[in-house]
């Protein structure tokens, strides 16, 4: 089963087709409003949009090679806005210099029949969560803190179990590609976030279960 989640930025716009530099690491909850508190210090937004959302991760397998991979998600916050439609590609091997984790985003806003247009298509529903939290926004860069939970019944968001005792932190950057200063800057924000959190540059086709 593929690992969950590679990213889970909340549903907040749509992008057709830019490049993702992402650097992620976590937090322990007991430490989450320390570090709360640092990001309002250090981004534009003095209070964290709040974000509730519900994703369903969609494989469809070939003759070989890797499944293709949709992710479908709705805001549970807000019922009546569109669904979101994200494919990411493979991380780009390129320079092993650079900071961040680049890779491929594309993102689209859909209408709320997504996940029949999927199953049409022969895509399979492989795992759904519910991913809760605060974004904050510096620049260009936007800081996502989350909460993952596992739907223990299929389809019920209201009967969830919380994957760990901790939050994942990620910050990133939609940016057309070969704006690898962007990599850079992004070096920097981290750098004030220590100790709190140490983001890195994480490869997630290594991530399991």
């Amino acid at each position: 089963m593929e690992a969950p989640p590679v990213t889970v930025m909340p549903v907040t716009g749509g992008t057709i087709n830019m490049m993702e530099y992402l650097l992620q690491g976590s937090v322990l909850d007991q430490a989450l409003e320390s570090l709360l508190h640092r990001l309002r210090g250090l981004c534009d937004n003095m209070e964290p949009e709040t974000f509730t959302d519900h994703e369903l991760v969609y494989l469809l397998k070939g003759q070989q090679g890797n499944p293709f991979i949709l992710r479908a998600r709705r805001s549970l916050s807000h019922p009546t806005a569109p669904w979101h439609l994200r494919y990411l590609g493979q991380p780009e091997v390129g320079d092993k210099s650079r900071h961040a984790l680049v890779r491929n985003c594309v993102d689209v806003a859909t209408s709320h029949t997504l996940p029949e247009f999927l199953n049409e298509m022969g895509f399979r529903m492989d795992h759904e969560f519910v991913a809760n939290g605060h974004i904050f926004r510096k620049g260009a860069m936007k800081v996502v803190v989350t909460k993952l939970s596992r739907i223990l019944v299929p389809g019920n968001t209201e009967n969830i179990e919380r994957l760990s005792l901790s939050y994942l932190v990620e910050l990133s950057v939609l940016a057309p590609a070969g704006q690898d200063t962007v990599s850079e800057d992004m070096r920097s924000f981290a750098e004030q976030l220590k100790p709190l959190v140490h983001l890195e540059k994480i490869d997630p086709s290594k991530q399991r279960h």
